[in-house]
């Protein structure tokens, strides 16, 4: 079976040539073998398992989450609990970052809808932005 550089293994997985070094140096990759010329030689299994990681990221999952759901993937045959456990924690994150975002949508609208298109001395944008008192929603 021809090994895979780590070129190839960048292109085919999508995860960047820096990146694939990273999770290698952090043990989310194993270290792959080296050729002679001690160049990394990737499997069809690592390309998965980069695959895996780029779409975990993606999906905002932090590495440590990911850690855990590598070692979960690596034996299939037990509870997915834990993997489970991790999906609707991010779920709960997602939700309030919505929230979140909603917040800060509604306020923009109303600073931007308070703006009498003015000079910049009756700008209710500059005027909200000065004061944060002056906002109806707190934000993070």
């Amino acid at each position: 079976m021809k090994k895979i550089t780590i070129g190839e293994a960048a292109r085919q997985s999508g995860v960047k040539v820096p990146t694939v070094r990273y999770y290698e140096s952090i043990g989310l990759l194993v270290a792959p073998s080296r050729s002679e010329g001690n160049q990394r030689s990737f499997e069809p299994a690592d390309i998965s398992r980069l695959a895996f990681i780029r779409h975990a990221r993606e999906l905002g999952f932090e590495i440590e989450a990911i850690r855990t759901l590598l070692t979960l993937q690596d034996d299939p045959h037990q509870s997915c609990a834990s993997a489970d456990a991790i999906a609707k924690a991010r779920l709960v994150e997602v939700e309030q970052r919505i929230r979140s975002l909603m917040a800060l949508k509604a306020e923009l609208e109303t600073m931007v809808e308070g703006c009498g298109h003015g000079r910049v001395d009756q700008c209710r944008v500059i005027e909200v932005l000065a004061d944060h008192g002056q906002c109806t929603h707190s934000h993070h």
